[in-house]
């Protein structure tokens, strides 16, 4: 019969397994199988792990259900089997532990990016998830819940308040991932994360994977505190940073001296002691030998962390040298040309001058539009500030970088005198010229705001200072359907609560859409730029009709351009149509966002002329806001 667990380990360090899914792959599962689908696939090869982790001395093992999630399971096409894989795995890891060793319940993040980014997901439906997974897992049998490997704390006082829900009887261990510097990635410190876990109902706190065995030690001190309280610790660090050799993912820490890692661990107060990625049964074993050395008990000490983060510089939010950069008493436009698809760039560069000289305020450049390779949109804004001294806006997606490297590019930009960048997710990879490509999404277009907004205020998305505040207008793309424009404006509402300033839209044909636009977005501080697409022929309206999500060309339009049999008198018809919704609107829009068509500046020069000569002012919000 087991002891209780909770009354056990404040008298004893319990020893856990190790890493369960490097181990499963080492043992000849094919890479790329979800190990959490083995639980209904193939019980055997679950059980037979469990097994050589007990014989290892495990005196607890977790079952095999870290991603046993709805939303990670519904990438491997087995969403609606949460419960039947998370009871399977309970009982299969019951089965081997029999009645002496204890068996926790595992429950890994839920896939699903904090704070958060997706549109369509609520935070109900992250707790839907927790609930399922520990039903299944409570319903298997199971001994404890062990919530872990968790970077954002929001998330995982989210699943211990799911647990106590579900399983209020059950002891709940909870364990975060520290990186560097005994903080999140978000910035947040061991200690403040450990209390804020155990004031949740989480009976041991603690830390695994991470960065090596160094870093998890440093957090481990950072919690110390706590153990002097009474509380214990837990600690399961990977078997070193890991290296790519061949194929194989290869962690260098040895059994002999993780052992002596875990003996340090465990003078500061860890009381469960385990292993994550890398580690095996030969870890365990020699684990068991550091489990001879009596824990010492800590009575209220105070620890001393060495390597703390940076002072911060946290200002208030930024507007934007863009928008701070209007002039009173014109129509702000922002004209739009796609970097070239080959190195020469002198054409978009004259262009650049071209569409200055016209007197537009900004140039947007597109960032590999539709995932074809483009000279990068960076340094081809950095040319136009130099040589022409216009601004301009890089457009930055999600799909090409994780979140440390847009991070850092938008740190280049800031650095390189970029004062404006729109923030969206980006096109698929799907239909890119270039073979092997595949979306990365670390961010999408909130997440990317979020980013900016800090960099704005002088921190980094870990919260640490980078020293200066950049100095970029945040935009955000509106993408305005007249028939069900609900979904949208929500989303705009999102952006602009996040840091969004300004907003530029798919193109749109018409007054009445364009004003019924500014009338449904009024309440939302945010300035306006309804998309202008010079059309130039028939085919092209019909292309960008039917083949462009989200754009819509009006039919008595596209039926009076192919009323025209020459593409010359398509054109004549198509331009002076741009050219009357321009006056139509120009009076009551924030600003106007000019689109090049297949990069005809030209075209676009004659409409900001237009403009210009005109002297037509817009809402004069721009103005107002930007020195709001």
């Amino acid at each position: 019969m087991k002891p209780d667990f909770r009354e056990y380990i404040q008298n004893h360090v319990v020893l856990a397994d190790g890493a369960l899914g490097s181990y499963l792959f080492e043992r000849g599962v094919k890479r790329g199988r979800n190990l959490d689908l083995l639980n209904v696939q193939a019980r055997d090869v679950v059980f037979s792990a469990h097994e050589e982790y007990i014989r290892a001395g495990s005196q607890l093992i977790e079952t095999n259900t870290f991603g046993a999630g709805r939303f990670k399971l519904r990438e491997a096409g087995a969403g609606e089997q949460v419960f039947a894989v998370n009871c399977a795995g309970a009982e299969i890891a019951c089965k081997a532990a029999g009645h002496q060793v204890y068996v926790a319940g595992s429950v890994g993040p839920s896939g699903i990016s904090f704070p958060l980014d997706e549109e369509d997901i609520t935070l109900e439906d992250i707790r839907g998830s927790f609930r399922e997974q520990m039903r299944g897992l409570v319903a298997g049998g199971v001994d404890v819940l062990i919530i872990e490997t968790f970077s954002n704390l929001d998330e995982i006082l989210l699943a211990i308040a799911v647990a106590k829900e579900v399983a209020p009887g059950l002891p709940v261990i909870s364990q975060m991932v520290f990186p560097a510097r005994a903080t999140t990635v978000r910035g947040d410190d061991a200690l403040t994360c450990a209390r804020e876990m155990q004031a949740a109902g989480a009976d041991v706190v603690g830390t695994n994977c991470g960065r090596g065995i160094d870093a998890m030690v440093l957090a481990i001190e950072k919690m110390s505190p706590l153990a002097g309280e009474g509380i214990p610790l837990s600690a399961f660090p990977n078997a070193g940073m890991p290296e790519m050799v061949g194929h194989r993912m290869i962690y260098p820490a040895q059994p002999g001296y993780m052992a002596i890692r875990a003996r340090e661990m465990i003078r500061k107060g860890v009381h469960l002691i385990g292993g994550c990625c890398g580690t095996t049964p030969a870890h365990v074993q020699e684990f068991r030998s550091a489990l001879r050395i009596k824990p010492v008990r800590i009575r209220g000490t105070q620890v001393e962390v060495s390597g703390a983060a940076d002072e911060e510089i946290v200002g208030e939010s930024r507007v934007g040298g863009f928008l701070t950069g209007l002039a009173a008493g014109h129509l702000p436009i922002i004209a739009e040309l796609d970097p070239p698809t080959h190195l020469d760039v002198a054409p978009v560069l004259r262009g650049a001058g071209k569409l200055a000289e016209a007197g537009v305020d900004a140039i947007s450049l597109g960032e590999n539009p539709l995932a074809i390779l483009r000279a990068g949109n960076l340094g081809v804004a950095s040319l136009i500030r130099q040589q022409i001294g216009v601004q301009t806006i890089i457009h930055q997606t999600g799909r090409d970088l994780n979140a440390l490297g847009l991070q850092s590019r938008m740190m280049e930009a800031h650095l390189l005198g970029i004062e404006a960048v729109l923030a969206v997710s980006g096109d698929s990879a799907a239909g890119t010229d270039q073979p092997g490509v595949s979306g990365v999404f670390d961010l999408r277009s909130n997440g990317l705001i979020r980013m900016l907004d800090g960099l704005n205020r002088g921190v980094n998305m870990a919260g640490r200072s980078v020293k200066e505040q950049t100095n970029f207008s945040i935009g955000a793309a509106f993408s305005f359907r007249p028939s069900n424009p609900g979904l949208q404006i929500s989303r705009l509402e999102k952006k602009a609560a996040l840091g969004a300033r300004y907003a530029m839209t798919q193109p749109l044909f018409s007054r009445a859409e364009v004003e019924q636009m500014m009338e449904r977005v009024a309440h939302v501080d945010i300035l306006m730029f309804p998309g202008i697409f010079p059309l130039i022929s028939s085919r092209n309206a019909e292309f960008l009709h039917n083949e462009v999500p989200g754009i819509s060309v009006p039919e008595d339009l596209r039926k009076k351009l192919a009323g025209f049999d020459k593409v010359a008198d398509q054109r004549k018809v198509a331009l002076d149509y741009t050219a009357r919704l321009i006056e139509d609107i120009s009076s009551f829009v924030d600003g106007l966002y000019l689109i090049s068509p297949l990069n005809k500046w030209d075209i676009v020069v004659d409409f900001v002329l237009q403009v210009r000569e005109a002297g037509w002012k817009g809402s004069g919000r721009a103005k107002t806001s930007a020195t709001a």
